[in-house]
C-alpha cells in the first residue's frame, strides 16, 4: 500500500474512532429516539431526536430510501442539539433515518442504526426553517411580542370600532394604575432556617409570584396602551416600572433558579414591556434592561438547555422554554445569545412538544395543568404567528386540543377527572381558554361547547385585545361526534351517555397510561371515576394542602385513594413513570361503549436494604391485572376484573364516594350525592369483609376541611387468580331504581342479566378462553354485551378480554 494511502487510512480510522455513539435504550423519563422505529408520522417532516453524546461539537442527520442508505432524500450537518427538525416537508413514503456525532476536530463517530418510518400523505407539512431564515422573519423594530410593527396601524383602527369596548377597558385599568401603580420594592429572599414547603415559606414562595406579577403584567399593559394610545402618562408610568424592576438582582428572590414561581413572570413581564415600550427609552435605559435579561436568559437557558430535549418530563420546564423564546424575541441583535434562545424555543416545539400527550389531544398532567400550562402556550403560539409566521393549531396534537375538554368535562360539569388540583374543577372554567382555541383553530364543535355554557369570554388585558381581532366562529353541535373517546396517549377514555349536558350524562373516566404514575398524573392504572347526571359518585380522592405533604405524597400519590385494588396490601408503584398502563381496548357504538385496560406492571415490591444488599431484584407480583369498564347508556355501569398473581395473594377492592355507602353487604351498596345515586354490586367467587371511613391516612392539614369516604372490600383467603364484577346502576332524580341484576358465577365466567325501564342487558365475561354460553349468546375470549329493547334490534358489543 503507498505511504499516502496508509496515513490517510490510519487517519480516517483515529477520526472514526475518537467519538463512540451513545445509542443506548431510552429510559423511563427520557424522550426517546423519534420517529420510533416503525412510527407513523403525522407531522411532515417529523421532528427527529436521538441520544446526546458526551464530548460532541455537533451531529450529522441522515433520512434515506431503503435500510443501506442508497438513495439520501435529507441530509443535515453542523447541527448543534440532539433535535433535528428538517426546513422541508419531505415526498410520502417509507424512509429511514440515522445520526452521528463528530468533535471539535470534526472526526466522526460511527452511524446509528438505522430506524424505519412512514410519512402518509395526510401528514401536515410543518417544517422549521433553517436558524437564519427563520430569524430573519423577526422584525428588526419593535414591537415583537404578539404583534409586529406594521400591524399597530390596525388595532389603533379597532380601538375606534369593533374593539372599542376592549380598548375602554384597557384605558380603564391605566387610569386606576396611574392613581394607584403596583409596589416595586425588590420582594425578600426566604429567612435562613426557613423550612421549604411550610406554610411560612409557601406565602413567600407564591407571594413573590404575584407581587411580581402585578408590577410587571401592570407595566406590558400600559406600556401597550401608550402605543395603542399616545397617552403619554401611561407610557411614562410603564417605564418607570421598568426600571424600578430593572435593579432587583436577577439571580437573587426572582431568579429563575431560586424561585421559577417568580421567575418565569418577571422575565416574560419584563421582555414584553420592553419591546412595546423601546421607543420610549432612552439608549443607556435600553443597555440596562439589555444588562438583566443578558442574566435571566443565560441562567435560564444554562438551566433547560440542552437537558430538555431528552429529559422534558419536568413539569416546570413544559412552560419556562417558552418563556425564554419570548425574552429571545424581545432582544434578538441587542442580547449576545438571544438568537439561540430563540432557536432552542423553536426546536422544543418542533422536535419535543408537547411532551403530556400524543397527537390525539388529550394531557397526562389533567386537566387543571392542561388548562395551566396550555394557556400559557397559547401566548407562544401567538408569538410565533405574528413573529415567524408559523401556525401552532396546525400541528396535530393543537387540532384536536379542545376535545379533551369537551369529552372529560361536557358543559356543566362539576369535575375535572384525573390529575392533580382537578376535583372541584367546573366546565365553566375551561371557557376563557376554550373560546381561544376556537377562534385560533376555527373550530366550531368547540365554539359549540363555549357557547353552551355563556359563550365566549375575551381575555383581558392586551393579550385579549390582540386576540379580539380574530374572525368570529360558528359554532357546531357536537352530533356527528360519537359520545365517548379514547386518548390513546395518555391512556384515558371518556366514556360518555351524551356531550350535550353534564346534567343528562353518565360519565366513567378510565386511566391506564403509557405514562405510569409520574408528575401531575399520579392517579394509579386502571382507576376510574363514575359521575351520573351532573354529580360525582365514585371519586379519586383528597385534597393538595401542598406539594409533596405527607397527605399529598402518602395518600393522594397512593393506589389506596382511588378505585382501584392493592395486592397482598401493596399498591402500584407511587408517582412514578416506571409504572406503566395500557389501554388495550376500546370500542364506542350509540348505545354500548367499553375499554379495557392492563395494569400488572404498575406493580412491584421493592426488595429490603438487606435483600439488595444481597442480590435480590424487585419482583413483580402480577402477571395480569385486566380491567374492563363497560358503559350501557345511561342505565348500567360494569367493571370487570381480572387478576392474575405469580403467587398466591390478598386483594383488596378500594371504592370512594362524596358520602357515606350505604348498606350493610357488598351486594347492597347505595352512594349517593344530592338527589342523584347509585346502586352498587360487587362479585367475587372468595368471601370479603369490608370496611368504610371518612379519614384519610395521613389527613391533610389543619385547612383543609373536605372529608371523603373511603370503602376497603378485602379477601382473607389467598388466591393466584381473581374474579370481581362490580355492577353500578345510576339513577336521575326522580326516577325510580333500577332492580338488581341476576348474576351467575359459571366456570367459564360470568353471566349478567340486568333488567332495565324497557328491556334488558345481557353481559357474557369470561375469565379465560373457555367457551361462555347463556340467554341465547356465546363467546369465547370475547366481552360481549347485548342490549335488548321491545320493538328494536338489539345492540351488540364485542371486545377481546385479553
Amino acid at each position: 500500500m503507498p505511504r499516502f494511502t496508509l496515513l490517510l487510512t490510519l487517519s480516517l480510522t483515529a477520526a472514526h474512532g475518537a467519538l463512540t455513539l451513545d445509542q443506548r435504550p431510552a429510559v423511563e423519563g427520557e424522550w426517546g429516539y423519534r420517529p420510533a422505529p416503525g412510527a407513523r408520522c403525522e407531522v411532515n417532516p417529523p421532528g427527529f431526536s436521538w441520544r446526546p453524546t458526551s464530548g460532541t461539537a455537533s451531529y450529522e442527520l441522515q433520512v434515506g430510501r431503503g435500510g443501506d442508505f442508497a438513495t439520501v432524500a435529507y441530509q443535515a450537518g453542523g447541527i448543534r442539539y440532539n433535535v433535528h427538525c428538517p426546513p422541508q416537508a419531505l415526498p410520502a413514503g417509507d424512509y429511514v433515518w440515522r445520526d452521528r456525532a463528530l468533535d471539535t476536530a470534526g472526526a466522526a463517530s460511527e452511524w446509528s442504526e438505522a430506524r424505519a418510518f412512514t410519512l402518509p400523505a395526510t401528514a401536515v407539512a410543518l417544517p422549521l426553517p433553517a436558524k437564519a431564515d427563520l430569524l430573519a422573519r423577526v422584525p428588526a423594530g419593535h414591537p415583537r411580542l404578539f404583534v409586529r410593527p406594521e400591524q399597530m396601524d390596525r388595532l389603533r383602527q379597532l380601538a375606534a370600532g369593533d374593539l372599542k369596548p376592549a380598548y375602554d377597558d384597557l384605558r380603564k385599568r391605566c387610569d386606576d394604575l396611574l392613581v394607584k401603580p403596583p409596589p416595586t420594592a425588590e420582594p425578600p429572599r426566604y429567612p435562613e432556617g426557613m423550612v421549604r414547603s411550610s406554610e411560612e415559606w409557601l406565602k413567600i414562595w407564591w407571594g413573590n409570584r404575584t407581587y411580581t406579577v402585578a408590577a410587571l403584567d401592570s407595566a406590558a399593559t400600559l406600556a401597550f396602551t401608550w402605543r395603542l394610545s399616545g397617552h403619554e402618562p401611561y407610557g411614562q408610568l410603564a417605564r418607570r416600572l421598568l426600571l424600578d424592576c430593572a435593579r432587583w438582582d436577577p439571580l437573587g428572590a426572582t431568579g429563575f433558579r431560586y424561585n421559577d414561581e417568580a421567575g418565569m413572570p418577571y422575565n416574560w413581564g419584563f421582555a414584553r414591556t420592553y419591546t412595546f415600550l423601546w421607543d420610549l427609552l432612552s439608549p443607556a435605559e435600553r443597555a440596562e434592561c439589555q444588562r438583566v435579561m443578558k442574566i435571566r436568559g443565560d441562567e435560564m437557558f444554562k438551566f433547560l438547555c440542552p437537558r430538555h430535549f431528552w429529559q422534558p418530563y419536568n413539569s416546570h420546564n413544559n412552560r419556562a422554554w417558552h418563556k425564554l423564546g419570548e425574552i429571545g424575541l424581545a432582544f434578538l441583535g441587542e442580547v449576545e445569545g438571544a438568537d439561540e434562545w430563540v432557536w432552542f424555543a423553536m426546536n422544543v416545539f418542533c422536535c419535543t412538544y408537547p411532551v403530556w400527550s400524543d397527537d390525539d389531544g388529550g394531557w397526562h398532567e389533567g386537566s387543571s395543568y392542561w388548562y395551566s400550562y396550555l394557556d400559557r402556550f397559547t401566548w407562544w403560539a401567538d408569538i410565533m404567528r405574528a413573529a415567524f409566521n408559523i401556525d401552532a393549531y396546525d400541528q396535530p396534537y393543537f387540532a384536536k386540543i379542545g376535545y379533551y375538554p369537551l369529552y372529560l368535562m361536557p358543559p356543566g360539569a362539576a369535575w375535572g377527572g384525573f390529575g392533580d388540583l382537578t376535583p372541584d374543577r367546573k366546565a365553566s372554567g375551561n371557557v376563557p381558554l376554550v373560546s381561544n382555541l376556537a377562534a385560533q383553530a376555527g373550530n366550531g364543535h368547540w365554539q359549540w361547547y363555549v357557547e353552551q355554557m355563556g359563550g365566549p369570554t375575551a381575555k383581558s388585558g392586551y393579550v385579549g385585545y390582540i386576540r379580539g381581532a380574530l374572525p368570529p366562529v360558528k359554532a357546531t353541535a357536537p352530533n356527528d361526534l360519537p359520545t365517548s373517546r379514547l386518548f390513546r396517549g395518555t391512556g384515558q377514555a371518556c366514556l360518555n351517555s351524551t356531550l350535550s349536558s353534564a346534567a343528562d350524562n353518565v360519565q366513567v373516566v378510565f386511566k391506564s397510561s403509557p405514562f405510569g404514575t409520574q408528575s401531575h398524573g399520579y392517579e394509579a392504572n386502571n382507576s376510574f371515576i363514575l359521575s351520573a347526571f351532573g354529580k360525582p359518585l365514585l371519586i379519586q380522592t383528597g385534597r393538595r394542602d401542598t406539594y409533596g405533604s405527607e397527605h399529598h405524597r402518602d395518600w393522594m400519590w397512593s393506589t389506596r385513594s382511588v378505585n382501584n385494588i392493592l395486592v397482598n396490601g401493596r399498591g402500584q408503584v407511587a408517582h412514578s413513570a416506571t409504572a406503566h398502563g395500557e389501554v388495550v381496548g376500546f370500542a364506542t357504538s350509540p348505545g354500548i361503549d367499553a375499554v379495557v385496560g392492563e395494569a400488572a406492571g404498575s406493580y412491584r415490591v421493592d426488595p429490603t436494604a438487606e435483600q439488595k444488599a444481597a442480590g435480590a431484584q424487585p419482583q413483580r407480583p402480577l402477571e395480569s391485572f385486566r380491567r374492563a369498564v363497560i358503559l350501557v347508556k345511561p342505565d348500567l355501569v360494569i367493571v370487570w376484573d381480572r387478576l392474575r398473581a405469580k403467587e398466591p395473594a390478598t386483594f383488596d377492592y378500594w371504592l370512594h364516594a362524596p358520602q357515606r355507602f350505604a348498606g350493610d353487604s357488598p351486594a347492597a351498596w347505595r352512594v349517593t350525592n344530592g338527589e342523584v345515586s347509585a346502586d352498587l354490586e360487587l362479585h367475587t367467587p372468595t368471601p370479603l369483609t369490608w370496611r368504610q371511613t371518612d379519614q384519610y391516612d395521613p389527613n391533610p392539614r389543619d385547612r383543609v376541611k373536605v372529608r371523603e369516604w373511603h370503602l376497603t372490600a378485602s379477601t382473607s383467603d389467598p388466591r393466584r387468580e381473581l374474579p370481581f364484577l362490580l355492577l353500578a346502576r345510576p339513577t336521575r332524580p326522580g326516577a325510580p331504581p333500577l332492580p338488581p341484576a341476576a348474576v351467575q358465577h359459571l366456570p367459564a365466567g360470568y353471566l349478567v342479566r340486568q333488567p332495565l325501564a324497557a328491556g334488558e342487558v345481557v353481559a357474557l365475561l369470561p375469565t379465560g378462553a373457555a367457551p361462555l354460553s347463556g340467554h341465547g349468546l356465546t363467546t369465547q375470549g370475547e366481552l360481549l354485551i347485548e342490549r335488548r329493547q321491545p320493538g328494536q334490534p338489539p345492540q351488540t358489543l364485542r371486545l377481546p378480554a385479553g
